[in-house]
């Protein structure tokens, strides 16, 4: 009778104990749910505040009615079985997720590839996507959000231990949750992708809900065994082919899932390669091995020196930084006109494009220098001065704010020769200019000049700063007096920059580290240009 009363109290001892490590799962199993499926939706639409903000907000409403649920689903069935049932249907289905919401997605995709001509049943397609992919983890996420309070009034033995049990409940949930907010991020998505991360933390959330139910039942659920047979099979048939289908006629050459981004390389039938992010809307790098000049955003950060006053000459051109450098088709264009003696800094946040742009896109100029950091911390890094700073990493709908404000414009004029000029390309939509003209403002703030040019065909205007007063006039000025037949792709860039300047429209919000609404502004355009351009 001793020994079956020991064995009793051991039993119950790990029961109670294993009850705390089923609260640590599923509070790591669901902030990694949450970061994952922002990372699901944003390889299809971005990684805006309203993207966030949905995901966030909607999964918040899904965990409040869990623990409401969850508190009273425990009152009128206080059993372990019924909790470790919770908790295996809750995997079950956060592991389905993905798995169901990536074929949804990939049609979106297919049907959206150009955000700068959609119709309305694109529009449609695409936010009804969102919203049904959303849906999707209505139970699963609501189901985790019934396991601490389940998990409280079973570990409650005695009412005056309830707020210390509760306490340790809930601290212990939390420190899950503080696995699962970075574990995703830093280690499980770059390593394996966003389907993938899913699979793996509700995979281990089911191992420890069916173990908890063999710890008291004393016997294994067979019936449960279809659950992980079917997640596989379901894994092997969604998981073939990429994440996001290429643009029509174009090849995937590279895929990866980052830390910050989906990162596709594609390959056009003329041998033109684009770097793509995310929801690959719009390209972040061009590369051909035997075309420098495109025509395209990147050749008009060639000509930002040339608003000084003339005769300005390309050998004047001493040193450049870029921020923001993707796949180094700003570098290469700038290597192409003044040599490989030109120094280039160039600074990109993600490692990972570096990579995929040495192997895929020719990012292997001797001259240029490339810093992993993010564009503000690693341009303080520089100890250079610099006659042109560019920076390309603005795109609506995302945009760093603390790459928008006076501080860091004075940062960079700080760094500049007295003949140093700073390019930015900034996103607008056709009659939105919100953006465009609050950038200007604020440059406006330190710089003296500042000119705009509006890239044709495209959402994007170019903004030249530069330190000295200058005219728009000095373009052709200096057009005039440089050798076309010595510098054939710095001579075509101007051309095409005289004949898309614009008339500049400062507006009066400027933007400062201490208030820089630039997301209030860009959801703000967003918003209206897809409901009121793209649908009819």
């Amino acid at each position: 009778m001793a020994h079956e009363s020991t064995t009793t109290s051991r039993l119950a001892l790990w029961q109670h104990r294993y009850l705390f490590i089923a609260v640590f799962t599923s509070g790591m199993t669901t902030l990694a749910i949450e970061l994952s499926a922002s990372r699901l939706l944003g390889n299809f639409y971005g990684t805006s505040n309203l993207v966030w903000a949905n995901v966030i907000g909607l999964m918040l409403i899904y965990l409040t009615f869990g623990y409401f649920l969850g508190g009273r689903w425990a009152d009128r069935s206080p059993y372990p079985e019924t909790f470790y049932r919770i908790i295996i249907w809750g995997a079950f289905l956060a592991g389905v997720v993905p798995l169901v919401a990536r074929p949804i997605l990939r049609t979106v995709a297919g049907a959206v590839n150009d955000f700068d001509d959609l119709s309305g049943a694109e529009v449609g397609l695409a936010l009804g996507s969102f919203v049904s992919v959303l849906v999707l983890f209505v139970v699963p996420v609501t189901l985790l959000g019934c396991v601490s309070p389940f998990a409280i009034r079973l570990a409650i033995k005695n009412t005056d231990d309830a707020g210390k049990t509760s306490g340790t409940i809930y601290a212990i949930s939390t420190l899950g949750s503080i696995v699962g907010t970075f574990a995703p991020v830093l280690l499980v998505i770059p390593a394996v992708g966003t389907t993938r991360t899913f699979l793996i933390f509700a995979g281990i959330l089911l191992v420890v809900g069916l173990g908890g139910k063999f710890l008291h039942l004393r016997r294994f659920d067979l019936r449960a065994l279809w659950m992980p047979v079917l997640l596989a099979i379901l894994a092997f048939v969604t998981l073939q082919g990429p994440q996001r289908p290429p643009p029509p006629d174009m090849e995937l050459l590279y895929e990866r899932d980052s830390a910050y981004n989906l990162i596709q390389v594609v390959e056009d039938q003329q041998g033109m390669r684009y770097l793509l992010l995310n929801e690959g809307q719009g390209y972040h790098s061009q590369w051909h091995p035997e075309e420098v000049y495109y025509g395209r955003t990147w050749g008009y950060f060639l000509v930002g020196p040339y608003f000084n006053a003339p005769p300005y000459r390309p050998r004047e051109v001493q040193r450049l930084a870029i921020v923001g450098l993707a796949g180094g088709t700003i570098a290469r264009q700038y290597t192409e006109v003044y040599g490989t003696t030109l120094p280039i800094d160039g600074i990109e946040i993600d490692g990972a494009i570096v990579e995929a742009s040495r192997q895929y896109l020719g990012m292997d100029m001797l001259n240029l220098n490339v810093l992993v950091a993010d564009g503000r911390y690693g341009f303080k890094q520089l100890d250079e001065r610099y006659t042109v700073v560019g920076v390309d990493a603005y795109r609506v709908p995302y945009v760093p704010w603390h790459l928008t404000t006076v501080e860091f414009f004075e940062e960079i004029e700080a760094k500049l020769t007295p003949d140093g000029v700073v390019v930015i390309n900034v996103g607008r939509t056709p009659d939105d200019r919100r953006l465009v003209n609050a950038m200007a403002a604020t440059m406006l703030e330190v710089f003296p000049s500042v000119h705009a040019m509006d890239v044709p065909e495209s959402l994007n205007t170019i903004l030249v700063a530069t330190r000295r007063p200058t005219g728009a006039e000095n373009l052709a000025a200096n057009l005039a007096v440089i050798d076309g037949t010595e510098y054939p792709l710095l001579e075509m860039a101007i051309e095409t920059a005289i004949d898309s300047l614009v008339p500049l429209e400062p507006s009066e919000t400027i933007f400062t580290d201490d208030h820089a609404p630039v997301e209030r502004i860009i959801d703000s355009m967003v918003i209206e240009y897809l409901l009121g351009d793209a649908v009819p």
